[in-house]
């Protein structure tokens, strides 16, 4: 197991009700691992993080990139703009 804390920003903050979140999961555990264990401590984030935004300790990061212990997930919700 290894340990891993959760930002959460704007509307994802909103859903998860918190600022951030500490948890462990197994190791080792993909980005699109990690958001599907997210989503079953927290459901109400399930329609929004197919389109997050994610970085892991300070870069952004992609379903399968691998997170390590101690790392710190970021989760920005989809941008639009024109």
């Amino acid at each position: 197991m290894i340990q891993v804390t959760t930002l959460f920003f704007a509307t994802l903050r909103d859903r998860a009700g918190v600022r951030s979140f500490e948890m462990e999961i197994p190791s080792p555990t993909s980005v699109a691992e990690y958001k599907t264990i997210l989503i079953e401590k927290i459901p109400a984030l399930a329609d929004l993080l197919g389109h997050a935004l994610v970085s892991v300790n300070q870069e952004y990061a992609f379903d399968e990139t691998m997170i390590l212990n101690n790392a710190e997930i970021a989760l920005f919700p989809p941008v639009s703009g024109g």
